[in-house]
């Protein structure tokens, strides 16, 4: 055989190697049918088909970011998590600070901290994945699932959108003629204190906005009836598992001396209390890194049905001019020039947390804490390097160019 023949040969080899490996590294997108658990379709893993940024944008990009990050962090001593990636590539990331202080256990990007209200966009997800699996419907009456529930008027999506009605839990149960705090309040309690005490609705349903945690822990306790799980097992089951977030769970007290901590600005640790055991509106532990997981998902041309996700991302509440809006799970910035930003904040003791959907632009925006700080959610003001959207980066030395 010829030298040229080998050489052929050889060539023919490398193609058909270098195809199939990079074959296997492209993430395959299955059907509908079959990214199921039972009869629910889960959510299932997607990468943007996007190129990485150029290395001349991302650099500057990085420092831009880094100027920021130093001027608004560093000097509160922050601690937590913090990531901005574009087309599903980590621009900047960054981790500092302690889970535990007294341990001295140190954040990293596999250290999962509590997100808050960053909880009800996942719980808002498992809604979605039950109606598009044509287990329950958005406009359901919450009393057709959830027995003896006392508000026939409440629908799912109003539960969703913060339009029920709903009393917040926290600002009743803390009556002690209505709860005992030696006690720890569970989801399953509510129907029963709520009767019991006939806690009427703050205002008629529907009828404009108000943000309450009760909204999100009656859609936990949907998902348990529907799903026949409990909340933990089945948000794992159609969320976390198919996503390999591996580092996302729901918070359990059995676990409280081990999860990471929380604390208050001065580092003095927050005790854990009677509303520790309520899930559905907060209690999810996670890292930026799984929540990129799950927010690059949401574009996979399987996520939900068209009509769905345009039911999500629109606003209900326009009782007040401005900007600011709900749509279902999510909140909004809606701008006269039509320009839309979608996200959601948290806070719960000493946890904040931040998440900015850019969807126009594919951006995605992370922060999260474990030690008080409003700081977190400046992380808004880096839209502005992807989009026009209407904030201003300042630095201290005027370095941002």
């Amino acid at each position: 055989m010829t030298s040229k023949n080998n050489t052929s040969i050889f060539l023919f080899l490398l193609t058909v190697f270098v195809f199939f490996s990079c074959k296997n590294d492209v993430v395959k997108i299955k059907t509908k049918e079959e990214s199921k658990v039972g009869s629910l379709f889960t959510m299932q893993p997607y990468e943007l088909n996007f190129p990485e940024i150029k290395t001349s944008e991302k650099k500057k990009l990085q420092n831009t970011i880094q100027t920021f990050y130093n001027d608004n962090y560093i000097p509160n001593d922050f601690s937590g998590s913090f990531l901005v990636a574009k087309n599903g590539h980590v621009v900047y990331e960054c981790y500092r600070g302690m889970s535990n202080f007294e341990q001295q256990k140190a954040i990293t990007k596999e250290t999962p901290l509590h997100i808050a209200s960053l909880s009800k966009i996942l719980t808002a997800t498992a809604l979605f994945l039950l109606i598009d699996s044509k287990k329950i419907t958005l406009d359901q009456k919450v009393n057709t699932i959830l027995d003896d529930f006392p508000y026939p008027e409440i629908t799912i999506r109003t539960l969703l959108n913060h339009r029920s009605g709903l009393r917040n839990y926290s600002y009743f149960t803390d009556k002690k003629t209505i709860w005992n705090q030696k006690n720890t309040l569970q989801n399953s309690d509510l129907i029963t204190v709520i009767n019991k005490n006939k806690i009427d609705l703050e205002y008629k349903s529907d009828t404009h906005f108000s943000y309450c945690n009760t909204n999100y822990a009656f859609l936990a306790s949907i998902i348990e009836k529907i799903t026949k799980m409990n909340y933990t097992d089945a948000m794992s089951e159609l969320i976390f598992k198919p996503l390999k977030m591996k580092n996302t769970f729901v918070f359990d007290l059995k676990h409280k001396d081990t999860v990471s901590q929380s604390y208050k600005g001065n580092k003095v640790k927050y005790g854990f209390n009677y509303l520790d055991a309520i899930y559905g509106d907060k209690n999810i532990y996670s890292t930026p890194r799984d929540l990129l997981k799950f927010d690059l998902a949401t574009y996979n041309p399987n996520f939900l049905n068209k009509k769905l996700i345009a039911e999500i991302y629109k606003g209900y509440s326009y009782e007040s001019k401005g900007t600011r809006n709900y749509g279902l799970g999510i909140r909004m910035m809606e701008w006269e020039d039509g320009k839309k930003m979608f996200y959601h904040n948290g806070w719960w003791h000493g946890n904040t947390a931040s998440y900015f959907k850019l969807k126009d632009e594919k951006t995605t925006l992370i922060c999260i804490s474990n030690k008080y700080t409003r700081s977190t959610y400046k992380i808004k003001l880096l839209s502005s390097l992807f989009g026009k959207y209407p904030y201003e980066l300042k630095s201290k030395n005027d370095s941002l160019e």
